[in-house]
């Protein structure tokens, strides 16, 4: 992957499919930018093994072993700025973005969610639209701000439940959507 574009950082912490679809979007020339650095909060992630499968630099770190979130943030500060990173993309990420990375990265800071915010925000998005039973699904593209899945809305796509389907069926959906949607928008970000 050429460096001539601009350095995103992937914030991680499970499979990493998202991960996955974005390594692909570069490497099809959907995306112009270079995956510089995957960071992982959870050291036995799938993920990992796929960014070592692409060369793609990691950091990795467990939170109970820094004496608060600020000390490890501000080490997530150090590693993106020696890496130039220009954006930073929640791929999956469970943990809150907290002060001192929001700081460091105004309006660089951005999150799928698989479920149309406002509503369903949180851990459980899928599970909690499914569960109320609305007719219509989607993944929501946002900047990150101080609260949970609060931030501004960048970009939506949605479709419609069709009886019958499971829960699983209802997530196959939103991950295949989460997979074209995101690349898309992150171009859209790095060069407008």
């Amino acid at each position: 992957m050429s460096n001539k574009y601009p350095n995103i950082a992937i914030f991680a912490s499970g499979s990493g499919s998202n991960f996955q679809a974005i390594v692909d979007a570069v490497k099809q020339n959907k995306l112009q930018a270079h995956v510089a650095l995957l960071v992982c909060d959870q050291p036995g992630a799938y993920v990992i093994e796929r960014a070592r499968n692409q060369e793609i630099d990691t950091f990795i770190f467990q939170s109970k072993n820094y004496l608060s979130k600020e000390a490890f943030e501000l080490e997530l500060v150090d590693q993106l700025q020696q890496k130039n990173i220009e954006l930073i993309v929640l791929a999956g990420y469970m943990r809150i973005i907290g002060n001192t990375l929001l700081t460091h990265f105004p309006n660089k800071i951005i999150n799928v969610h698989p479920a149309l915010l406002p509503s369903f925000p949180g851990a459980h998005g899928i599970r909690d639209a499914y569960e109320y039973g609305v007719k219509v699904f989607g993944v929501t593209v946002h900047y990150v701000d101080a609260g949970v899945d609060t931030g501004t809305i960048i970009d939506q796509e949605a479709f419609h439940y069709t009886e019958g389907m499971s829960v699983e069926d209802v997530e196959n959906e939103i991950h295949k959507i989460e997979h074209s949607i995101y690349p898309k928008v992150i171009q859209k970000i790095l060069y407008s």
